[in-house]
Parts: structure tokens; C-alpha cells; sequence
């Protein structure tokens, strides 16, 4: 009974995080050169800072919720090449678990004042591809059998 609770928790996350990041990058990105650089760097702040207080919530109960799902196949996943539902849905984990390796790095790189402006717009979309990438893998998952 559990399962389906898991489930919606999980595809609601995965909205709000990549909403927040496809936001970012595909719309704020390119409508921020409108406004003045003092303009820019207010809004900037402002929507960083709200973004991170909203995510924190947004991506425990994703990864939360992933690895209650993960849980429940524990089955397949101990052979993760034994069937195509098997190697799909480890995949989507390895590529779940680079995400948090590009936001250790961001937290490396914010720590040591190397963040740049092109290091912080290629993490974004990186982790965009990257969701993407897992949106279309959960889907493929039940529908590409062999």
C-alpha cells in the first residue's frame, strides 16, 4: 500500500526539482540580460536564495522516495542485468547518484571561491540533462521489454 504513496511523492519531487531547474535555465537564463546588472544580480540573489530553501525539501523527498522505490525492487536490482526493467532502472540510479556528485562539486567548488559564472550555468544543465535523461528512462522502464 505503501508503493503508490511512494510513487506520487516521487513524480511531485521530480516536477518541482526539474521545473525549478528547467526555470533556470531555459527561461531565467536568457530573461535576466533584460535588466540592468545591478537588476540582474538582485533577482539573481533572491531567486537563489528561495530555490535552495524550496529544493532541500523537494530533493529529500525524491531521494527519499527513490530509495523507498528502489527498495521495493531490490529484487531486479540485484541482478541489474538481468532483465531490461533491471538495467533501466540502474541506470537511472547511477545517473541519481551523479547528480549528487554535481552538487558536491558545486559545494566543492563554492567552498574554494572557484565557482564561476560558466561553471555555475554548466552544473545547471548538466543536472537538467541528466533529470531528463531519467524522466525517459522511469517511462522506458515499462514500456521496452526484452
Amino acid at each position: 500500500m505503501l508503493y503508490p504513496w511512494l510513487v506520487v511523492i516521487h513524480l511531485l519531487a521530480a516536477i518541482g526539482f526539474i521545473g525549478t531547474l528547467f526555470f533556470e535555465v531555459c527561461i531565467w537564463h536568457t530573461a535576466r540580460r533584460q535588466l540592468a546588472s545591478d537588476a540582474q544580480a538582485t533577482a539573481d540573489q533572491a531567486i537563489a536564495v528561495r530555490s535552495r530553501k524550496v529544493l532541500h525539501g523537494v530533493v529529500l523527498l525524491l531521494y527519499g522516495a527513490g530509495i523507498g522505490l528502489a527498495w521495493q525492487h531490490r529484487g531486479a536490482l540485484s541482478q541489474p542485468l538481468g532483465s531490461s526493467f533491471a538495467s533501466l532502472l540502474s541506470l537511472k540510479i547511477v545517473l541519481a547518484l551523479s547528480i549528487i556528485g554535481h552538487y558536491l562539486l558545486l559545494a566543492y567548488w563554492l567552498k574554494t571561491a572557484r565557482l564561476s559564472a560558466g561553471r555555475a550555468c554548466w552544473i545547471r544543465r548538466s543536472v537538467l540533462g541528466h533529470m531528463l535523461l531519467i524522466v525517459v528512462l522511469a517511462k522506458a522502464m515499462f514500456y521496452w521489454h526484452g
